[in-house]
């Protein structure tokens, strides 16, 4: 049996996934115990989900996303997410203890929550794009929350999403700076820019560059004319098409989100030794 993907895998050494029993008998090794899991929010703006408990971190998982939690061990949660299947730990204080119904997601760049409904009152965190929010009431411009208050003009209803073109909302991050594994409108990866934009969608996107070369779209042919929309990706790096010679990535030669030539950006990664574009891939239709 070919070994598991980890990021994909919710089994470690103590438990697992119910679902995993049948594939898990087939390998070597002590079974874990299995488990159906609880499902639980994160109510921290952005939380780390890291490869290890306390280890590197993976990607990041935003207020208000979704997730199933497999087991709680000396402070850390053993987690799959729900809109990817990412797999991994974050910190135990991230997590609500309990599975929140979001109902609008904030689609401005960043925001505050203020602790009372009025812009001159402390504010008591910073949110990121794409996090999801569970209004509980309103007043005048403000939204309440579990958290605090957000002004309205910062949320929209979940199934209502303003934009409809994921390259829209990717350029509302120019200038972000680069983060490994970040997915935030505080710090992202290349990854993280193509997989945001699509979950604020309500599109289905894995969370690292190669998983979503396999999975994203479809090939485009060496000579086929590229259009907005379009991802070109290297080995461990994707980008958005633009247009037909501009691209939008987050990168490590500004170390931000940025807009470059794509025959410049294509001359400078090779003579970093990052090799040439290895897919085109156009996304299919929503």
């Amino acid at each position: 049996m070919t070994s598991p993907d980890r990021r994909r895998w919710p089994a470690n050494a103590r438990v697992a996934a119910a679902r995993l029993k049948d594939q898990i008998a087939e390998m070597s090794g002590a079974a874990p115990e299995f488990t159906a899991g609880q499902s639980d929010s994160i109510v921290i703006p952005v939380a780390d989900l890291c490869r290890t408990p306390d280890g590197a971190r993976d990607r990041q998982l935003l207020l208000g996303a979704a997730l199933t939690v497999y087991e709680i061990h000396q402070g850390w949660a053993f987690v799959e997410a729900h809109t990817d299947g990412y797999t991994g730990y974050v910190a135990q204080t991230a997590l609500t203890g309990a599975s929140l119904s979001p109902s609008h997601l904030l689609t401005a760049r960043s925001s505050q929550i203020y602790s009372s409904p009025d812009l001159k009152s402390p504010d008591i965190a910073a949110l990121s794009m794409g996090s999801r929010i569970a209004v509980t009431d309103w007043q005048g411009d403000f939204a309440q929350t579990h958290q605090g208050w957000i002004p309205r003009q910062h949320l929209s209803p979940l199934a209502n999403s303003p934009v409809t073109d994921p390259v829209t909302l990717a350029e509302t991050l120019l200038g972000t700076p680069y983060l490994w594994g970040g997915n935030s409108a505080f710090g992202i990866d290349c990854s993280g820019l193509v997989q945001l934009p699509l979950q604020m969608l309500g599109r289905a996107c894995p969370g690292d560059s190669d998983m979503q070369a396999r999975e994203l779209g479809h090939d485009l042919a060496p000579d086929a004319p590229l259009r907005r929309g379009d991802l070109i990706f290297w080995k461990g790096h994707v980008a958005w098409v633009v247009a037909q010679d501009l691209i939008l990535h987050a990168n490590a030669g500004s170390m931000s989100v940025a807009h470059e030539g794509l025959a410049a950006a294509i001359e400078r990664i090779e003579a970093a030794g990052d090799g040439l574009v290895t897919a085109r891939r156009r996304l299919d239709p929503s």
